[in-house]
């Protein structure tokens, strides 16, 4: 379990980090993932902040246009890459699930209740009463991360208003992490390494990106974020005091 809280340590770390993006990483690997859907390498827009993204997202798809594309009200002309590369990574992320094997248990598996989700225990209390190891490790690592890295971008997303799809790179570690603790603690050999550790080191190396048919705009990272521990929480949760970009654009927590 030590290296799973240390794999979570590590990620939420990226997630917070003020460093500047790798832009030349960032490109590198968004090219290739152009190229991997049929597209030419894009122009690189980069701008300093999510605010000053925003002029140049006029006519990128929203998430209620990829629906209509993929319902009954298609729009004519290609499905737009967002939502390749949305499909792509739910592709991915269920791979990667279905490769999981559950190591065997030193107590008597923790027994379900049918149609109820697991309970939410401590991971000391998870462990000892046989709860399986891999809910240890959603509970623990990808659902911990995820608070903390939403509650991080969705304040940010919410001073905006709506904007088309898009990822928040360094911010996008839960999923991340939770695979890179199932390798470092269970099975080392997962499928797909190729495509996870591409999509690891562009969490690693961008901010905020926005894919779009010939551009992409790429956000710098903040140079000021600060955090403060969630009380109670089990697994070094962290909220939003305050964040800030190079511009001076700012959003602080509630």
């Amino acid at each position: 379990m030590d290296r799973a809280v240390s794999t979570r340590r590590e990620w939420l770390e990226v997630g917070l980090s003020t460093k500047p993006a790798d832009h030349t990483t960032t490109e590198e690997i968004l090219t290739s993932l152009y190229a991997r859907h049929g597209r030419p390498r894009p122009e690189f827009i980069r701008v300093p902040s999510p605010r000053a993204a925003v002029p140049y997202l006029e006519g990128l798809p929203t998430h209620d246009d990829l629906r209509s594309w993929l319902g009954d009200r298609r729009s004519p002309g290609r499905f737009p890459l967002a939502g390749d590369i949305a499909a792509e990574l739910s592709h991915l992320r269920s791979a990667l699930e279905a490769d999981y094997t559950e190591p065997p248990g030193d107590r008597p598996p923790l027994k379900r209740p049918k149609g109820k989700p697991w309970p939410v225990l401590p991971p000391e209390q998870a462990l000892e009463s046989g709860l399986p190891f891999h809910e240890v490790l959603t509970q623990g690592v990808r659902n911990a991360l995820f608070r903390s890295l939403a509650g991080l971008y969705l304040p940010v997303r919410a001073a905006l208003g709506r904007l088309p799809v898009g990822w928040y790179g360094h911010q996008d570690g839960y999923w991340i992490g939770h695979v890179d603790a199932i390798r470092r603690t269970v099975t080392p050999h997962l499928g797909h390494e190729r495509e996870f550790i591409e999509w690891s080191a562009l969490t690693r190396s961008a901010g905020w990106w926005w894919p779009g048919e010939s551009r992409c705009v790429l956000v710098d990272r903040p140079v000021v974020l600060r955090t403060e521990p969630v009380p109670g929480a089990w697994h070094d949760e962290v909220r939003l005091v305050h964040i800030e970009y190079a511009d001076g654009w700012s959003v602080s927590g509630s």
